[in-house]
């Protein structure tokens, strides 16, 4: 296992540049180590383990915070962020990454306001929650009450996996991205961001932004491919990778060329390129974006769960 880079142990504490709305925070000081029996408590060293095992029981919902694992070997992150967990009978029953994002493991509704209610005392500060729409929907409950205004609700996001792509799809040709075309991919992976998320990332600079693309090129987990010219045609990006699972983020089909049928035959050679990584291969939509649900579908990708995202 590589052994992290100053950047990505920065990573969660940077993350809240991306949106200018979001200012950094540190926990406060009021939170303890130690909270009152049935409340979430902020996991130490000695969770590990524990914690591992409860990730591990569905690697493609839990990728992010067991990617994060991977990352820190510890349930003590390096940096701002925090793990907080609620233990029942049989030890750990749930957890909940917090840092720059708010990540839940599936857990019951009230479990979910319990969390929320928790990150609402912090007073801390986040751009998103994400993770299985069930848990995330339950903790708005209680977040929109909070000192953070909420500009956006993506309810129903398809959670989707596969395996294996069927032979009879084409595999486009697709390559990873190389360090000196930096240049090249900054303005297709802005480009998908501002079409998602309504602003560009590259407001007031976009130091962070331009830092988490470069780090993907150097990891070799950008693909792209190229016109005649030199013009992006496609990217994608493995956006988060662990050994049980990949998730594939960042899918961008170059406007000039939507239309033709290409994204099936990307999207396939995507797949292939990431299991060299983990044998399951993940991402999620938004359920409004049905030519891109289409796609995934026709290559195999099939629906595991729901995720939800709420964006502040």
């Amino acid at each position: 296992m590589k052994k992290p880079t100053v950047w990505q142990q920065k990573w969660d504490w940077t993350m809240t540049r991306i949106l200018p709305r979001v200012l950094p925070w540190s926990p406060s000081a009021r939170i303890s180590r130690r909270s009152a029996e049935g409340e979430p408590r902020t996991l130490g060293r000695h969770d590990t383990t524990a914690l591992i095992e409860l990730l591990d029981r569905d690697p493609v919902a839990n990728i992010f915070t067991r990617s994060q694992m991977s990352l820190h070997r510890s349930a003590v992150p390096d940096g701002f962020s925090h793990i907080i967990g609620l233990d029942g009978d049989d030890g750990l029953e749930s957890a909940c990454w917090v840092g720059a994002n708010l990540a839940p493991t599936a857990m019951p509704a009230e479990d979910a306001k319990r969390y929320a209610a928790h990150a609402l005392e912090s007073r801390q500060r986040f751009a998103s929650v994400f993770g299985p729409a069930e848990t995330v929907l339950a903790m708005h409950d209680v977040l929109q009450g909070g000192q953070l205004e909420i500009f956006d609700v993506r309810d129903n996001q398809p959670l989707m996996a596969i395996t294996e792509c069927p032979a009879s799809i084409r595999r486009n040709q697709l390559r990873p991205a190389q360090v000196q075309e930096f240049d090249l991919v900054l303005p297709a992976s802005a480009a998908m961001f501002e079409e998602e998320l309504g602003y560009s990332p590259l407001e007031n600079g976009g130091s962070f932004y331009r830092n988490r693309v470069r780090q993907l090129i150097r990891d070799g987990h950008t693909l792209i491919d190229c016109d005649q010219r030199g013009n992006i045609i496609f990217k994608a990006d493995l956006g988060t990778v662990t050994d049980k699972a990949v998730q594939i983020q960042g899918v961008w089909v170059n406007p000039k060329y939507r239309g033709q049928g290409l994204a099936a035959g990307y999207m396939a050679a995507t797949v292939e390129y990431a299991k060299q990584f983990a044998p399951i291969v993940s991402l999620y939509v938004n359920d409004y974006n049905t030519a891109a649900i289409k796609t995934y579908q026709r290559i195999g990708f099939e629906q595991v769960g729901t995720f939800a995202t709420i964006l502040f």
